[in-house]
């Protein structure tokens, strides 16, 4: 669904024109617990034109999270990846209802810890002209869901290694 938000694309002026008409990032976050470690994933495509393309990633780990502190830090990363790309419209899909529904102004962000992260995606979000917020299933999410689990996959390895490599192992 593409609707007008008040506030976006407000005063936007470029000289040279955008490098991409549009871009359409997936964005996931999870945490394995909740909280607990935390990851992000986001793809951002060049939507000017089908097939879309991609043209960036993001796959990390942030630390201690809830899974909806993951969802916003995805999007401001997936945003402030696309910044520079300097698009007119840009396309933001999530699996994340709460998410959508909050940078709608469907549904108020009471949790203080959000607060900061709706902040950011709304200043990031009001550079652009056009802005099109839309729900999608999981299923249409997967690139940005399996790169959430790439990072966790990756943090967790990482530790099991730090792990086995401090453990005495018996001489031959």
């Amino acid at each position: 669904m593409t609707e007008s938000f008040p506030g976006f694309g407000a005063g936007i002026e470029r000289a040279d024109g955008p490098q991409f008409q549009t871009i359409r990032i997936f964005c996931d976050g999870g945490s394995r617990g909740n909280p607990g470690p935390a990851g992000i994933g986001a793809v951002l495509l060049d939507a000017s034109h089908e097939p879309a393309t991609v043209i960036g990633t993001v796959s990390e780990t942030i630390g201690i999270a809830t899974n909806n502190v993951a969802e916003y830090q995805a999007l401001v990363s997936g945003l402030e990846l696309a910044e520079p790309f300097g698009a007119r419209r840009i396309e933001v899909r999530a699996d994340s209802q709460l998410l959508i529904r909050q940078l709608e102004g469907r549904y108020r962000v009471k949790n203080a810890g959000l607060q900061p992260l709706y902040r950011r995606a709304m200043t990031l979000l009001k550079a652009y002209a056009e802005v099109d917020l839309a729900h999608v299933y999981r299923e249409d999410n997967v690139e940005a869901d399996a790169l959430v689990n790439l990072a966790l996959d990756a943090e967790r390895d990482e530790r099991a290694a730090r792990a086995a490599g401090s453990v005495a192992r018996p001489a031959d």
